[in-house]
């Protein structure tokens, strides 16, 4: 086959590719793209239900303006960025473990990775009847006489650390990010450090130099992902966090379901800037960390 032909037939092929993925990248261009364009019409104050037709800035500079989206805005951060530190120190840590071989290795690897198919929302329901003051783990500890009351149980819900939020997000994003982790070091075997001990290195300069490397971009990859998602998450800072002040996606969602149409404006422009102020972390977090990459090779 002549070069000619070679192009025909690649161009034949992405038409082909084209074509197939068409109706997908449809479906996600008219629900997201219109409700993207449908929320931006209202953060700019055009909602004809609500009798506002005039296009105005006004409530982005309330939203910006406000004490208490910064407030949350912190808030949401400092819990994103503590969940993703976490889940990549914990699933490297439990990965090392869980790549040698002992009598139950399957099983604890199992168990390990079985939070993956459950959703958010049980696990917070889960978090809620586990670790409750009025819980499982409060009312052993009452039986086993290690507290008088359950109400002697430390408050690790609904507290303004958002301790239990971050452990409900630790349960799901740990066998998330372990997942890659595990895979790679399965994959790379005992090999690489067998020839680092023979050169003299010892166990920790084995994980610096050797294994680190191979396994960053999974951890890069995957905590970009865990920061994005629990950076924009609602359903859990709903059901775990304290009523105010709260996470900027719950400040959104109350916004949004307030019964004064005149209010919905306000929770898109809060939405929008959400969206944005994500996207930027984003962008940075990536050069961030391609930029360690770079200074580790």
């Amino acid at each position: 086959m002549d070069a000619s032909s070679a192009r025909i037939e690649d161009a034949r092929a992405r038409r082909r590719i084209f074509f197939a993925l068409a109706p997908a990248f449809l479906i996600i261009l008219v629900l997201f793209g219109g409700g993207l364009l449908f929320g931006f019409m209202q953060s700019v104050g055009y909602f004809p239900v609500a009798g506002l037709t005039d296009f105005t800035l006004e409530h982005y500079l309330s939203v910006l303006t406000d004490r208490n989206f910064l407030i949350s805005l912190w808030i949401t951060f400092r819990i994103a960025a503590s969940v993703t530190i976490l889940s990549a120190v914990m699933a490297i840590a439990f990965c090392f473990v869980l790549r040698e071989q002992f009598r139950g290795s399957k099983l604890a690897t199992f168990l390990f990775q079985l939070p993956l198919p459950v959703p958010h929302l049980v696990a917070a329901s889960a978090t809620i009847l586990l670790l409750s003051q009025s819980g499982l783990f409060a009312r052993f500890s009452v039986g086993l006489g290690l507290i008088d009351s359950p109400r002697d149980f430390p408050a690790l819900l609904y507290d303004e650390y958002g301790i239990g939020i971050m452990i409900s997000f630790l349960w799901k994003e740990v066998p998330f990010v372990g997942l890659v982790v595990l895979a790679v070091l399965q994959s790379v075997g005992p090999q690489y450090e067998e020839i680092a001990q023979t050169l003299g290195a010892n166990r920790w300069q084995r994980f610096r130099y050797v294994l680190l490397p191979l396994i960053l971009p999974g951890v890069f990859s995957t905590s970009i992902i865990v920061f994005a998602f629990t950076f924009a998450n609602f359903e859990i800072p709903l059901l775990l966090g304290e009523t105010f002040p709260t996470t900027l996606p719950v400040q959104a969602f109350r916004e949004f379901e307030a019964p004064e149409l005149s209010r919905r404006p306000k929770a898109m422009a809060m939405a929008l800037v959400l969206a944005f102020i994500t996207i930027l972390l984003l962008i940075a977090y990536k050069r961030l960390l391609r930029g360690t990459r770079t200074d580790n090779a």
